[in-house]
């Protein structure tokens, strides 16, 4: 799964599952743009690629902010002057039951985790379809295919995040352009950091390898779905929960 020579566009890379992605794919040869709101983390990441070698550059941006998403494209393509893919891998949580969620907080999760993809994809894709090849790869997750308790946005929000994949997986396919989802289990990040400890003991009970997911599991599958090894995978969603039982 050699990327040496391709540039990899990372949303959310400053911490979390994107920042070890980011690291992940530096190590086997690409140039990586970060981009995070998280402009001091974002730095240190960057930073720290640097120091091993890496081609890295972060570029701080909201993606639920269409005019900045565009001008912050711009300047990645004028940097690195092409993107070979794209990993739409920002998103938040705003966890409450349906009667105690506000709208505002429903909202705040769709603006980040849905129309982010929108205002990412739609950026970056010009740039590909010019080049006749590029790799899409949103991330989706378990709450999107068989809904959470306490999590109506997200879950709504990763269930669009599936179906604008396999329709953009239709409309450029033809193009050249293979787009993808991964959704993860429940993966040791800060995002699960509220989860109750005894919760935590009884999540871990339901998948076979009695453990939650790590980031490098989410990384890896990234890897593998932007290398030229998937390119007949196209409109799939791969689901990474060390075959958690539903």
């Amino acid at each position: 799964m050699e990327m040496k020579g391709k540039t990899v566009v990372i949303t959310g890379g400053a911490n979390g599952i994107g920042a070890v992605a980011a690291e992940l794919f530096g190590k086997n040869g690409a140039q990586v743009a970060i981009i995070d709101y998280n402009e001091v983390a974002g730095e240190k990441v960057a930073s720290e690629m640097h120091a091993k070698g890496i081609e890295a550059a972060f570029f701080k941006m909201d993606v639920a902010n269409g005019v900045e998403v565009k001008e912050v494209a711009s300047k990645v393509l004028e940097h690195f002057g092409k993107v070979d893919v794209l990993i739409n891998n920002a998103g938040i949580t705003r966890d409450a039951m349906l009667l105690k969620m506000e709208a505002e907080t429903f909202q705040q999760v769709i603006d980040v985790n849905l129309t982010g993809v929108f205002n990412c994809t739609k950026a970056f894709l010009p740039a590909m379809l010019a080049a006749g090849k590029g790799k899409i790869i949103n991330t989706s997750s378990i709450a999107g295919t068989g809904g959470n308790v306490g999590q109506t946005n997200y879950a709504a929000s990763k269930a669009g995040i599936i179906g604008m994949t396999k329709t953009w997986a239709k409309e450029y396919g033809r193009k050249g352009i293979n787009v993808n989802a991964v959704a993860p289990g429940f993966i040791e990040t800060n995002m699960i950091g509220t989860i109750p400890e005894k919760v935590m003991e009884q999540i871990k009970l339901m998948t076979p390898y009695i453990r939650l997911g790590r980031p490098d599991d989410i990384a890896k599958a990234y890897l593998f779905l932007a290398s030229d090894a998937a390119d007949f995978i196209n409109g799939t969603v791969l689901e990474v929960d060390g075959g958690m039982l539903k």
